[in-house]
């Protein structure tokens, strides 16, 4: 099975979120495709199969369990089905049998995702310590992704958060994870996030496209723009451009392929 290491959101080795692009010619079971993605241990393994000339299912993997929707590995997707076929436009289909329309732009690749709505939620004093924060802007939540959403004043706070992974794991029950999110300190970024979610991946993900789905509605709302600049500020960093459009949320990023090689599966 051919497959691929691709950091995403970067355009440096190392940086931005390592994803695993592994090539289905023949069906695997879930079990199997749970197993190489624990295997690999990356936040996620992108399994693609080619449906037709531009069409291919993705299904993603956590070394935890299958999730619906991943940014940075359907960035990492596209980047290798680009560089090897000569494609510029293709659609990817989730196991929610949402479409995915990907193409090439200049130096980018852009993603259209869908836009989900958040509602206020109080988030409990537990988590809040657990997350090292002592206040809150605003607390909200994305119940399609299963995600808390949480602003606070400092971008460099932000960076300076290390949570305690075991009472943050223990003090909420049903979610994927958690976001936390600030105003940039510098005029380069619009904001700044970080993503938590040892319930269904690992502690921390490096760089997290799919919470754009929500994450840029919420900000372009705040700061009365649409197109956005947002840096994930966890130890390997990442950058990405957003767009909010009517329902739908274009994302624009980099990557660069770090490996590639044969999976005996």
């Amino acid at each position: 099975m051919k497959t691929y290491f691709v950091d995403s959101f970067t355009t440096e080795k190392f940086k931005g979120n390592p994803a695993a692009v592994c090539f289905i010619e023949n069906d695997l079971d879930d079990m199997t495709m749970q197993k190489i993605a624990t295997e690999i241990g990356f936040s996620e393994t992108a399994f693609i199969k080619k449906l037709s000339d531009h069409n291919y299912s993705i299904r993603f993997f956590t070394p935890k369990q299958e999730i619906p929707l991943c940014g940075h590995a359907t960035l990492a997707s596209a980047k290798i089905i680009f560089d090897t076929t000569g494609l510029e436009i293709i659609t990817f289909l989730n196991c929610e049998q949402v479409e995915l329309k990907i193409k090439k732009h200049r130096d980018k690749i852009v993603m259209e995702f869908p836009v989900y709505e958040t509602e206020t939620i109080d988030v409990p004093r537990i988590m809040l310590k657990a997350l090292g924060i002592d206040k809150t802007i605003d607390t909200r939540y994305s119940s399609k992704n299963k995600i808390i959403l949480i602003e606070i004043k400092d971008s460099d706070r932000l960076t300076s958060l290390q949570p305690d992974f075991t009472a943050l794991l223990n003090s909420y029950q049903g979610i994927n994870g958690v976001l936390i999110t600030a105003s940039s300190n510098n005029n380069d970024f619009d904001f700044h996030y970080r993503y938590f979610w040892p319930w269904a991946g690992t502690n921390e993900d490096p760089v997290t496209g799919g919470v754009q789905t929500f994450l840029t509605k919420y900000w372009a709302t705040k700061l009365n723009k649409n197109k956005l600049k947002a840096f994930q500020s966890s130890l390997r960093t990442g950058k990405m451009t957003t767009e909010l459009l009517a329902d739908k949320v274009l994302i624009y990023g980099e990557a660069v392929t770090v490996l590639e090689g044969d999976f005996n599966n």
